[in-house]
């Protein structure tokens, strides 16, 4: 018997009682009834986003939708926006921006490393006109996390919008909506909040709202406006994805249970395990010191295939990574730890991964990553 369990970047797995609140008998969306959960799905979710001022938004799309709507709600023709690329998607925000025909400065980051915020300042003092800033908070393509506390300010200094893709990073995260004064934030169901894929959530904070109103890019289905018109009813412009809003008040009653607080530190603990572990196996991270909670990304060992790695785990025991993108394929494998997952998760992982390399040939000693992480889930570490 094969069970399946998954430790990607995305989709995550998803406790039974999200799926059994998607699989209750349809309602209709203009009704009290459904308006009543949507208004509390739209509360709830300024928890994870930790915003008093801001206003939550569901969309019905990948993340990639939340992108494109922030582009088509932040800028207008003729102005620049600078993007922050360490991965491929910090690369969607570039490829958004000129499809819109904004002029798109980029800061080409190295992969595996996180962006220097002085690097942001230096481009936005020589740089003047600079309206927009997109940046990403964890980079699932290459397992970093940027300092977003740290670049808020500076791109506040030189009077620009700071828009955030946090579609991986938030509930594994810190994501402090107010007090770090970002502009957008956005998230997508399929990650730390323990869903399936097909919604999308933008945080819109009252800051953004003057320039919001002055946008003139083309928006008809993503217009904020028309979004923010509608919350007050309690309800949406366009048709919602009716059960996965009702499977996602099931998913945040479950994350505000736990407290955002202990969310946090437990993805920071399971993170470290897996990170220790792999290193006890004589493994390399990719991301070292800018390694993201959301994922781990190891680097291949020399005349080790990965890919075949991940495939005949996959297959054969239902246990699944991923491996690299683009220029990053077969070089990296990537394990994924975020939303839910508990200690038992990241021992099965790493127990995959010895036994995957062992079979490769690799000279992996049996049992010991599986000690280390035991060892730090149980504080012997």
């Amino acid at each position: 018997m094969k069970k399946n369990y998954l430790f990607t970047p995305g989709p995550t797995m998803v406790p039974a009682e999200v799926s059994l609140a998607e699989a209750l008998p349809m309602i209709h969306h203009r009704t009290p009834q459904f308006s009543q959960i949507f208004y509390e799905v739209s509360e709830d979710l300024k928890y994870l986003f930790q915003t008093k001022t801001g206003e939550v938004f569901t969309l019905m799309s990948s993340g990639t939708g939340a992108m494109e709507a922030c582009v088509a709600n932040v800028l207008a023709r003729g102005q620049k926006a600078l993007v922050v690329i360490s991965g491929k998607f910090g690369e969607r925000w570039a490829e958004l921006c000129t499809c819109f025909g904004i002029e798109t400065i980029t800061i080409d980051v190295e992969n595996g490393k996180a962006v220097n915020p002085s690097d942001i300042e230096a481009v936005l003092k020589k740089t003047p006109g600079i309206k927009v800033v997109f940046t990403t908070q964890s980079e699932t393509s290459t397992g970093v996390v940027h300092d977003i506390k740290a670049i808020s300010p500076i791109v506040k200094k030189y009077g620009a919008l700071m828009v955030v893709d946090c579609i991986s990073a938030i509930g594994v995260h810190p994501l402090m909506m107010d007090e770090w004064a970002i502009d957008v934030a956005i998230t997508g169901s399929q990650k730390g909040c323990m869903m399936p894929p097909g919604l999308a959530f933008a945080c819109v904070n009252s800051t953004a709202w003057d320039v919001i109103e002055k946008a003139d890019l083309p928006r008809y289905y993503w217009d904020f406006r028309k979004m923010r018109k509608d919350l007050k009813d309690k309800t949406t412009p366009f048709t919602p994805a009716v059960s996965l809003v009702m499977a996602m008040k099931t998913a945040l009653d479950m994350l505000k249970k736990e407290g955002i607080e202990n969310v946090w530190k437990r993805h920071a603990r399971l993170a470290h395990a897996t990170r220790e572990g792999a290193k006890a196996l004589g493994l390399e991270l990719f991301a070292g010191e800018y390694s993201s909670n959301v994922l781990t990304a190891i680097k291949a060992p020399k005349g080790i295939d990965v890919d075949k790695i991940i495939k005949k785990l996959r297959d054969e025991t239902g246990v699944t990574f991923t491996g690299g993108q683009d220029e990053l394929k077969g070089k990296i494998i990537r394990i994924g730890h975020m939303g839910y997952v508990n200690d038992f998760d990241m021992l099965i992982a790493i127990a995959a991964l010895e036994k995957g390399l062992y079979e490769a040939g690799y000279p992996v000693q049996l049992g010991e990553g599986l000690a280390t992480v035991q060892s730090i889930l149980v504080g012997k570490k």
